[in-house]
C-alpha cells in the first residue's frame, strides 16, 4: 500500500496530488469538464484543457452557482452545504480511495440532490471516507444547476446538468483505474433530484456501458417536465430577466442574475391538458423529456443495469413539518394535494383514507405528496425495469423515524442519507431541530444500510429477494429489517392509471423452475 504522505495520480488531463489520512486517500476538486463560462454555460460539457505540473487536489473547490437554501425549522445545512462557493472551474469530482495503487476496486459515483437548484460535493453528508474504509472508490460530483443546468433554452441542449453527469461517468471510465477503481464495476447512485437524474441517465442511450448498477433513492421515473411545461418556465425566466427566450440572450447574463431569477420562479402552474406537474409546484426545474425515464426503461433502455430503488416511508413530511403546515393541515389541504397530482383526486383520497383509517389530515397530505413526488415514479421505474429480465431489480422502503421537531419529522425525505454514508454519528445531524433529531440512532442501523449499499455495488445484490411485477418484494428498513411483498398495493393501485399511461402493463415474467437464479 502507498504510504507516501502526498500521493500523486496522473489523469488523462494531468497529475493531481491528494491527501492520505488514515486508510483513505482523498482527491478534491479534479475537473472532469471545462469551466462553463458565458455561452458555454448553455452548451454541452467540453473536455477540460490539460494542465502542466501537479494540480493540488487537497482543498475543496468551487461549486455550481446557487442561492442558499433552508427548509423552515429543520437544519438542512449538512444536506445543502453552505451555498455558493464561487469560481468558474466547478465541473469537478472528489475521489475517495482506500488505495490509489490498488486495482479493480468497486466504484460508486454519487449525484447529490437539492431540487435541481442547490447542493454540492462540499456538503457534510457526502464524505466518502466510510466507503473507502470498506474497499470502495467513491466519486462525488458537481453538475450545473438551476437555469444553467436545466432551463430548456431554444438552441441549447436540454438537461445540461444531466449531460454533466454523463461526462463525469466518461471521466470515471477513462481515469478511475489510476485511483484503484475498476471501470467495469461502476455503480451510479443519487438521492432526490440526483436520483431522478440517475433515472434519466439510465434512459440515456449515450450513457450505455458507462455504469453497471444504479441506485435511485427517493427519485422518480415520472419526474420529467414535457417540453410544453418547460417552455412556460423559460418564458417566465426570460421575462424576469427582461430578455428574449434565446440562448444568445441568456448567455450575456451573469451567474448572479441567473441565480436570482431562478429563485423567483417558484409557483408557476405547470399543469397542461394532458399532464400534471410532477413536482407539484416545489421546483420549477427538472429533467425535460417528452418520454418519461420509466417509459424509456419499459422500452428496454438500461435493461442490463442492476437497479436498487426505494423511497422513505414519510417523504412528504419534510415539506410540511418544518414550515408548520403539518399539524394545521385540513381535509381541504388533502384534497388540494390530490388535485395537484392525480387525474381522479377523489378516488385517490378515498383510497388513502381507507388504507390509513387512523391518519390525521397532515399524515394523509404528506402521504399523497410523498407518492406524487417520489412513490408513484419509483414504482413505475421499478416495474418498468423488472419487466426486462436481463438484470436484477431490488426495492426498499426506509422507515427509520427521526424524532426531530418534537418527533414529527419521521421517516422523511433525505433522512436515509446519513445511514447510506455511515455518518449518522455526525454531531451536526443531532439536536431537536437537526435531521436525525435529539437521540443517536442505533449504530447497527447505519452500519447495515451502508454495508448493504456497498454489497450491492460489489455484487449486484443487496441481500434480499429481487423485485418482480408479481410479488414486488420490498425490504422495509428500520430498527428491524423486514422483507414484505407489495407493501403499498392498494395505494399503488390508486396511481395505476397514471402509471399505465406511461408503462404499459405486461404479463409478469416467470422464471422457469429449472433455471437457478445466479444473481445473488
Amino acid at each position: 500500500m502507498n504510504h507516501h504522505p502526498d500521493p500523486v495520480v496522473t489523469t488523462a488531463q494531468g497529475a493531481v496530488r491528494g491527501l492520505r489520512q488514515g486508510d483513505t486517500t482523498t482527491f478534491l476538486n479534479i475537473p472532469y469538464a471545462a469551466p462553463p463560462r458565458g455561452a458555454g454555460r448553455f452548451a454541452p460539457p467540453e473536455p477540460h484543457e490539460p494542465w502542466q505540473g501537479v494540480r493540488d487536489a487537497t482543498v475543496p473547490g468551487p461549486n455550481a452557482p446557487q442561492s442558499e437554501r433552508g427548509l423552515g425549522r429543520v437544519d438542512m445545512s449538512p444536506y445543502f452545504g453552505s451555498g455558493w462557493s464561487r469560481g468558474e472551474d466547478y465541473l469537478t469530482v472528489n475521489v475517495f480511495t482506500p488505495d490509489a495503487a490498488g486495482t479493480d476496486l468497486p466504484v460508486m459515483v454519487f449525484v447529490h440532490g437539492g431540487g435541481f437548484v442547490a447542493g454540492s460535493t462540499r456538503s457534510a453528508l457526502y464524505d466518502g471516507v466510510p466507503f473507502a474504509r470498506d474497499g470502495v472508490v467513491l466519486v462525488t460530483l458537481n453538475y450545473r444547476l438551476g437555469i444553467a443546468g436545466f432551463l430548456d433554452v431554444p438552441g441549447a441542449p436540454s438537461n445540461r446538468g444531466m449531460l454533466d453527469v454523463v461526462a463525469a461517468l466518461r471521466w470515471v471510465r477513462e481515469n478511475i483505474a489510476a485511483f484503484g477503481g475498476d471501470p467495469h464495476n461502476v455503480t451510479l447512485f443519487g438521492q432526490s433530484a440526483g436520483a431522478t437524474i440517475v433515472g434519466g441517465v439510465l434512459a440515456t442511450p449515450e450513457a450505455a456501458g458507462l455504469f453497471h448498477r444504479a441506485i435511485v433513492q427517493s427519485g422518480s421515473g415520472l419526474g420529467a417536465f414535457t417540453t410544453e411545461q418547460a417552455a412556460r418556465v423559460t418564458r417566465a425566466a426570460a421575462e424576469a430577466l427582461g430578455i428574449g427566450p434565446r440562448i444568445d440572450a441568456f448567455a450575456g447574463i451573469s451567474d448572479e442574475r441567473l441565480v436570482e431569477a431562478a429563485s423567483g420562479l417558484a409557483g408557476i402552474d405547470l399543469r397542461t391538458e394532458s399532464r400534471h406537474d410532477p413536482l407539484i409546484g416545489l421546483s420549477p426545474f427538472s429533467l425535460v423529456l417528452d418520454t418519461q425515464p420509466a417509459e424509456s426503461v419499459a422500452a428496454g433502455l438500461g435493461a442490463d443495469v442492476d437497479l436498487l430503488i426505494g423511497t422513505n416511508a414519510e417523504e412528504g413530511n419534510l415539506y410540511l413539518v418544518p414550515v408548520d403546515r403539518y399539524a394545521t393541515s385540513t381535509a381541504a389541504d388533502v384534497a388540494d394535494a390530490a388535485a395537484r397530482s392525480h387525474p381522479d383526486p377523489a378516488r385517490l383520497v378515498d383510497t388513502y383514507r381507507r388504507t390509513r383509517p387512523e391518519a390525521s389530515p397532515g399524515e394523509l397530505r404528506s402521504a399523497v405528496m410523498g407518492d406524487a413526488l417520489f412513490g408513484a415514479g419509483s414504482w413505475a421505474l421499478a416495474d418498468a425495469h423488472a419487466a426486462r429480465p436481463l438484470s436484477a431489480t431490488y426495492a426498499y422502503e426506509f422507515a427509520w423515524r427521526s424524532q426531530s421537531l418534537d418527533g414529527e419529522l419521521g421517516a422523511t425525505h433525505a433522512v436515509e442519507l446519513p445511514f447510506v454514508f455511515d455518518l449518522a454519528h455526525l454531531p451536526r445531524l443531532h439536536g431537536p431541530a437537526a435531521l436525525l433529531g435529539p437521540g443517536i440512532p442505533p449504530a447497527d442501523v447505519a452500519a447495515r444500510v451502508h454495508e448493504t449499499w456497498v454489497r450491492f455495488a460489489r455484487t449486484g445484490s443487496p441481500g434480499w429477494d429481487p423485485y418482480d411485477t408479481r410479488r414486488r418484494a420490498t425490504m422495509r428498513i428500520g430498527t428491524e429489517w423486514l422483507q414484505v411483498d407489495d407493501p403499498r398495493s392498494q395505494e399503488r393501485q390508486a396511481w395505476s392509471g397514471l402509471l399505465a399511461s406511461v408503462v404499459p402493463a405486461r404479463p409478469p415474467i416467470r422464471h422457469r423452475a429449472s433455471e437457478p437464479d445466479t444473481r445473488i
